[in-house]
């Protein structure tokens, strides 16, 4: 048996508002929520935590090399294009220092800085590593190395990952002689 053709026709005056109701109800469906990120820190504040660990070493042994006066303006300059948010310009200075002298610790390390500025972890990691093989293995620089491998961690959700890197953090203060 079938409907009649009559039955299934809406009067010309129902169809805009049929079609009105529709879109209304549409719109009135929740929006499905946006992915949240990972908890974690930026990569700023990574980058803090990172240079924090350098101030906060009260090594008596702090070793500075001589240091090359063109690539220390280039260090300056790079230091500025960071300050002012520009990470590729920082990048590029310090990949030009490198390319001047690529076993340079501090420059390692400000490059791997930078790299976690611009998210790029496995770099940044790798610097750092690259930075304490050639640095002194104490000192502010070694608490930034390691530091560096912390957070990279943690951002990896490698919790004992970062408690090991986090004692070697420890290992890179040379406290010095007890006087009575």
């Amino acid at each position: 048996m079938t409907m009649p053709h009559r039955l299934l026709r809406l009067p010309r005056t129902l169809v805009p508002a049929a079609l009105a109701g529709l879109l209304l109800a549409a719109c009135a469906q929740p929006a499905p929520e946006a992915p949240k990120p990972p908890p974690g820190k930026s990569n700023a504040t990574m980058v803090d935590e990172i240079r924090a660990a350098g101030e906060r070493d009260k090594s008596v042994i702090n070793v500075h090399p001589l240091v090359d006066p063109g690539i220390a303006a280039v260090q300056d300059a790079a230091k500025q294009d960071e300050r002012n948010g520009n990470y590729q310009g920082a990048a590029a200075k310090l990949d030009m220092a490198l390319k001047r002298n690529p076993d340079a610790p501090d420059v390692l390390q400000d490059r791997a800085e930078v790299a976690i500025y611009m998210g790029d972890f496995q770099l940044a990691e790798k610097l750092a590593h690259q930075s304490w093989t050639l640095g002194s293995k104490q000192g502010p620089l070694c608490a930034r190395n390691w530091q560096t491998i912390v957070e990279i961690r943690l951002q990896a959700n490698d919790q004992a990952g970062a408690a090991s890197a986090s004692k070697w953090v420890g290992e890179c203060r040379e406290p010095g002689v007890q006087r009575l």
